[in-house]
């Protein structure tokens, strides 16, 4: 997988307002009602990772979700970064 420039990533997030990148990744916070819907949406998460078989560095503290994305065997950004902050898009829109 081909690290993407950080133009690249840029031109990107247009599309994914609550992402940010900084330290070769993207990261969000996702802040749901309580801890219970937190961990739902994180199990959720977690199959569509298997999915891709591409893994997210997360904490979640109660309502929290911390996300970092990144591959790392590219050492930084790429579409696989993307495709799965798509994905875990979807599956918060729906939580709420």
């Amino acid at each position: 997988m081909k690290k993407l420039t950080d133009l690249e990533i840029e031109k990107r997030l247009e599309n994914f307002p609550d992402w940010d990148f900084y330290d070769d990744a993207l990261h969000t916070e996702f802040e749901f009602d309580n801890f219970k819907n937190c961990m739902s949406a994180m199990m959720r998460i977690a199959f569509e990772c298997e999915t891709l078989n591409h893994h997210p560095e997360w904490t979640n503290i109660y309502n929290i979700l911390e996300i970092k994305l990144t591959t790392h065997d590219a050492d930084g950004v790429t579409e696989l970064d993307f495709k799965l902050a798509e994905a875990m898009e979807k599956i918060v829109e729906v939580e709420e």
